[in-house]
């Protein structure tokens, strides 16, 4: 029988560490179910327009950086678990910059093609999805075309 530590890949806390409650409250609400519950009224609201998880190949491909002396001086910290960043932890690097820890942005990435921080969102895997954001960026331009004729005729 494998070892809770080994169960849940994670290490036990070294002496004079303290464990990270917000982490804990956030796969407490998550693990526990409620993020499914809230899925479900964000789908009723939204009439189930959710965006689909990311590109499986896009976070394969997404570089992988590890953290410089300089930055862990700097006390830089990951956005989502919040824990700063130890010289030589491997972070994985968004398109819009933005770096995570891997365990923090994988999961995040399996149910949604954006940053977590910027919202910048990446391809998808869903051809759906893909060509609704061709039509609503169609549609963007030309209401910025509609905009900058009306501008020039009475500007």
């Amino acid at each position: 029988m494998a070892s809770y530590f080994d169960e849940h890949n994670c290490e036990p806390l070294g002496d004079g560490e303290q464990p990270n409650h917000l982490l804990h409250l956030a796969r407490l609400l998550i693990d526990g179910g409620y993020a499914r519950e809230w899925d479900m009224e964000f789908e009723s609201i939204s009439g189930g327009n959710r965006a689909p998880p990311a590109s499986k190949e896009v976070v394969k491909s997404l570089p992988v950086v590890n953290v410089t002396e300089e930055e862990a001086t700097d006390k830089m910290n990951c956005p989502i678990c919040l824990a700063e960043y130890k010289a030589g932890d491997e972070t994985r690097k968004m398109p819009c910059g933005h770096r995570f820890h891997p365990t923090c942005i994988l999961p995040w990435l399996e149910r949604t093609n954006s940053c977590p921080v910027c919202r910048q969102e990446v391809p998808t895997d869903n051809p759906d999805y893909e060509e609704f954001k061709k039509q609503k960026a169609r549609q963007k331009q030309r209401e910025f075309e509609i905009e900058a004729l009306h501008d020039s005729m009475y500007g």
